[in-house]
């Protein structure tokens, strides 16, 4: 269950209170469902009893308990805990065995929209070359989420940014669309060089990572192949678990999604491997928030939302890749396949990822 099939079932659990009489409210059109925080347990919190107690009339520990009580009987849904003054903290059934079966099944699609919506946006960008590659990867982002998008331009895009950032544009001139569509992507400011020297893959990332109203760097540093550069962690990520699914193919065993715990399924595992075991909870909570990010950049038409939650899936799954192959005389485990399928499934997130924002994925880096 993906933290916005959650939140959907949150807001059922409303839905049933107030149909039987339990709450008075106004059922929210949305509600979020966040990772616990400090006091916190289980994979997710909501502050949904809190938001609600007071139009409800009641205490928001009697508005939790409420909602427990239907929330432990969903499907998917192993207990709820009501902590502070009420919030409910939910840990989901097979959750990590869910969710990377359902990552690995879909792979780079992961987060896009099943089928068309019947949605057309226009976009219509000022003859400026970050305004055009913010455009292109909105695009990009939209039809991910199942929108009909058409692009337009002020003037015809220069060839560098065709032939080098790989942008797309369906026509230029004033826009050829009747309102009410969505028209101009303006981010501001402009870029401050030209950006087409770094090549697209650095170019479109130093236009796309900062946000639209933050100035972008157009520097060498886009192109170190260092820690310090987030791309680079980003493109690095990606690739080592592309090798990881060589050098377990070498060894004999191949990914299956179950229990990354070595502790759990070995009988005798050496010390080393115990103090290398990591929590993978960061790691299952950034790939279950990727199909929400998409729609976030897609609605807010901020390509900038995505390019930094790739960066935090890297960072999440960095720490984790040293520890997913067998060392030594160690054999092959269900663990161990286990954690190459969520180390698989995080590459696919990225590689998904960057292919939105038309930035390869390189399997060797």
């Amino acid at each position: 269950m993906t933290p916005v099939e959650l939140s959907r079932t949150v807001l059922r659990a409303v839905r049933c209170a107030v149909d039987d009489g339990e709450l008075h409210v106004a059922v929210p059109g949305r509600t979020s469902v966040t990772p616990p925080g400090p006091g916190g347990c289980g994979d997710y919190a909501t502050n949904v009893a809190l938001q609600l107690a007071r139009p409800a009339g009641q205490p928001p520990l009697r508005v939790a308990e409420i909602l427990r009580e239907r929330l432990v009987r969903t499907d998917g849904i192993s207990d709820v805990v009501v902590t502070g003054p009420g919030f409910l903290n939910i840990s989901l059934s097979g959750t990590e065995t869910a969710l990377v079966r359902e990552i690995l099944l879909s792979g780079p699609r992961y987060g896009h929209a099943d089928r068309p919506t019947g949605r057309l946006v226009q976009l219509h960008a000022p003859h400026e070359v970050r305004a055009v590659v913010v455009m292109d990867a909105v695009a990009r982002i939209l039809r991910s989420q199942g929108t009909l998008v058409r692009t337009s331009c002020a003037g015809r895009p220069e060839p560098g940014w065709v032939d080098i950032l790989g942008v797309d544009v369906d026509a230029y001139g004033a826009p050829d669309a009747p309102a009410p569509l969505d028209v101009n992507v303006r981010p501001v400011p402009a870029a401050p060089d030209d950006p087409t020297p770094l090549g697209r893959d650095a170019a479109r990332w130093a236009l796309l990572h900062p946000a639209l109203h933050d100035r972008p760097r157009i520097t060498a540093d886009h192109l170190v192949q260092r820690e310090s550069n987030p791309l680079f962690r980003v493109r690095y990520a990606h690739a080592r678990t592309r090798a990881l699914t060589r050098n377990a193919a070498d060894l004999g065993f191949h990914a299956e999604p179950g229990d990354t715990d070595l502790r759990g399924t070995l009988a005798a595992v050496p010390e080393t491997v115990v103090q290398d075991t990591h929590d993978t909870t960061a790691l299952r909570h950034t790939l279950a928030d990727h199909p929400r990010i998409l729609q976030a950049a897609a609605a807010h038409h901020a390509p900038d939302r995505l390019a930094r939650h790739l960066v935090t899936v890297a960072d999440a799954a960095l720490p984790f890749l040293a520890a997913v192959l067998p060392r030594g005389a160690e054999k092959p485990s269900a663990a161990h396949r286990a954690r190459l399928a969520l180390a698989e499934a995080a590459g696919a997130v990225l590689a998904g990822g960057l292919s939105l924002l038309g930035i390869d994925a390189p399997e060797h880096l």
